[in-house]
């Protein structure tokens, strides 16, 4: 069995009123010969990321992992410099080892109903991303630009919370769909 942790933030950890987090659920039904380990918590930046991914990750002898940090990190009331965002990311590619590390581009917002972040700033930190997959050659899967072409894109970010970032089970549906792809493809 294929041991999966999901690593990240709240949009990692959201449960949408299931039991169990939505994003773990959703991959499980399409993956059910993996083990899937959520890891995912709230609040949570690159910085934090660091101090537990021995405990939360490296610990579980993972197969693959997917990264998913950004919205926290983007955030104006606690930002963490562009720098050390992709200087964290590296480090967490480096810990995982790249092939077995996929990175995700962080969400977009509704900017009408979330005033902490901006799509354009959550642009810039996408690319970064996008950056580091390359220059670690890990896997990429690009949340950001899949979701904002959308024309419908606030409703992917329209949960249980509706405060125009933690996405809602259409969200959680694109991101698994990109989640699931990019593992059979691995």
């Amino acid at each position: 069995m294929t041991r999966l942790i999901c690593f990240g933030d709240s949009i990692t950890a959201g449960h949408e009123g299931h039991e169990e987090p939505l994003l773990t659920k959703k991959i499980a039904e399409a993956l059910p010969d993996y083990e899937i380990l959520n890891k995912g918590v709230s609040g949570n930046n690159t910085n934090d990321a660091i101090r537990r991914i021995d405990r939360d990750v490296l610990s579980h002898n993972p197969d693959i992992v997917t990264v998913l940090f950004g919205a926290n990190d983007a955030a104006f009331h606690k930002m963490v410099p562009l720098s050390t965002y992709k200087n964290n990311l590296r480090e967490i590619v480096r810990k995982i080892y790249p092939s077995t590390c996929v990175l995700l581009t962080p969400t977009p917002v509704d900017e009408t109903k979330q005033f902490r972040r901006t799509n354009s700033v959550l642009e810039e930190y996408a690319e970064a991303v996008s950056e580091v997959a390359r220059e670690m050659k890990c896997p990429l899967i690009d949340v950001f630009s899949t979701m904002i072409r959308r024309k419908d894109y606030p409703y992917l970010v329209k949960g249980q919370q509706d405060d125009g970032l933690h996405i809602g089970e259409a969200g959680y549906a694109v991101l698994c769909q990109l989640i699931v792809q990019t593992l059979r493809e691995i």
